[in-house]
């Protein structure tokens, strides 16, 4: 073999001429010149035997130098049996694998959406079909679900995740709300479910129960006690004027804090004395009209000499819309509580009453206890509340709206709080202990 390998010199001389040529440097490595018409390119070959077979092999060097060294190693994987003609098809069938993988695997991530864009699409699809457009979820959302989960691909979300949320809010105390979101984060994956985003649900083995423990449904009644101290220490407690109103509105119309939050001037009769809540404010999407008291009536009254607007009664603090409900519940929830707050702390009991924490909520199911103690029909008392008939027989055949019964219960509601609002002392006798509506 050394006897045929070329001297730099001898290889310094190689030239094209008409005719392709072949030249051996021994140990199966040739040099191969094209001919002068075929541009008299000069590259490197190796010749070998496998499997009793010959075998040729164009080589990547450019020098004969690193030809003889690729030579070499090519020669080594013969010599273990490997065929470099082979393993160059494996090695592309390889690559080409690798790459449809890559590619699978790139395809597969691009398809795969986040829960903030599962969130995304549950809203336009069913949340926007709310009253409120699904706004309030979105907010809630926006807090306490997607800053832990909005940014994990849906497929990746597991019952831990989804716990993780639900602990958070058990530590804040807010055992309802941990409750409550549980249940819409189960309709949104639900919702990915029925559409083939995912396969199975993550909340599915999540008990609402173990969420919190037991609920326990709300049935807090002020007494008639209660009521009287409320009328005494309203004034001290440093409230919106506005707020004030909606407390008394609230008890003596049994109406739910949301519906008299966007309450608007042109649904107020003060000549009719009527306050009609539209379709689009009331939680059964119906309806409901209201007939003023004497004492509901002075409260409205009251409330048009601080005025704000000329379309909405509680305006909120941009001036361009109505008080969030949530607005009115906080002021009253912040004179209920032992804790120091800004620049109001000497108020923050000034509306604790005998009975416990109570709610604006709480103010509907009192008047409509009160209704009750005062002989008024369940029938006539449901008609006040805009409650949705449950029986379903009486619901088609019985439509009466009992409106001059309301109006009645209305205005025995009304009297007896501007009762309790003159009473000092104990100079009237209050009903017993309240009963549940």
């Amino acid at each position: 073999m050394a006897s045929n390998r070329l001297t730099p010199l001898a290889f310094s001389k190689l030239k094209a001429t008409e005719q392709e040529q072949a030249i051996s440097d021994g140990g199966g490595l040739f040099i191969r010149i094209r001919s002068i018409a075929d541009g008299g390119a000069l590259t490197f070959r190796y010749c070998y035997r496998i499997d009793g077979k010959q075998r040729w092999k164009n080589l990547s060097a450019k020098t004969l130098t690193a030809a003889r060294d690729e030579r070499d190693s090519i020669k080594a994987q013969v010599k273990k049996g490997v065929d470099p003609a082979l393993e160059k098809k494996l090695e592309q069938e390889r690559q080409r694998q690798k790459q449809l993988e890559e590619q699978a695997e790139l395809t597969k991530q691009q398809a795969l959406i986040t829960v903030r864009d599962l969130f995304e699409r549950w809203a336009a699809t069913d949340l926007q079909n709310r009253k409120d457009g699904g706004k309030e979820i979105r907010r809630m959302f926006e807090k306490d679900v997607l800053p832990i989960i909005g940014g994990l691909a849906v497929a990746d979300v597991k019952k831990g995740h989804i716990t993780e949320i639900t602990d958070a809010l058990l530590l804040r105390g807010v055992n309802r709300m941990a409750k409550l979101i549980l249940s819409l984060v189960r309709q949104m994956f639900r919702f990915a479910v029925d559409r083939d985003i995912i396969e199975f649900d993550p909340t599915a083995s999540i008990r609402k129960a173990k969420i919190g423990g037991k609920s326990v449904e709300r049935d807090r009644v002020l007494s008639e006690d209660e009521i009287r101290a409320l009328y005494r220490q309203l004034p001290d407690a440093n409230m919106i004027p506005s707020t004030e109103c909606a407390i008394w509105i609230m008890l003596s119309t049994c109406c739910r804090v949301g519906e008299l939050s966007k309450a608007k001037w042109e649904h107020i009769d003060f000549t009719a004395k009527t306050w009609l809540i539209p379709d689009e404010h009331s939680k059964n999407g119906k309806p409901h009209t209201i007939y003023l008291s004497d004492f509901t009536l002075a409260q409205f009254k009251r409330l048009a000499e601080f005025r704000e607007s000329d379309i909405w009664l509680f305006m909120d603090r941009t001036k361009t819309t109505h008080v969030c409900d949530k607005s009115i519940s906080k002021q009253v929830n912040d004179r209920q509580t032992a804790r120091d707050l800004s620049n109001r702390s000497q108020h923050k009991d000034a509306l604790r009453l005998t009975g416990g924490k109570w709610t604006p909520h709480d103010l509907r199911r009192t008047g409509a206890t009160i209704m009750g103690n005062l002989g008024i029909l369940p029938d006539v008392i449901e008609k006040c509340l805009n409650h949705t008939e449950q029986n379903k027989m009486k619901r088609v055949y019985q439509r009466q709206e009992l409106k001059a019964e309301q109006a009645e219960a209305w205005r025995k509601l009304g009297e007896r709080l501007e009762l309790l609002a003159r009473a000092d002392g104990g100079n009237v006798v209050t009903f017993p202990t309240a009963a549940k509506a």
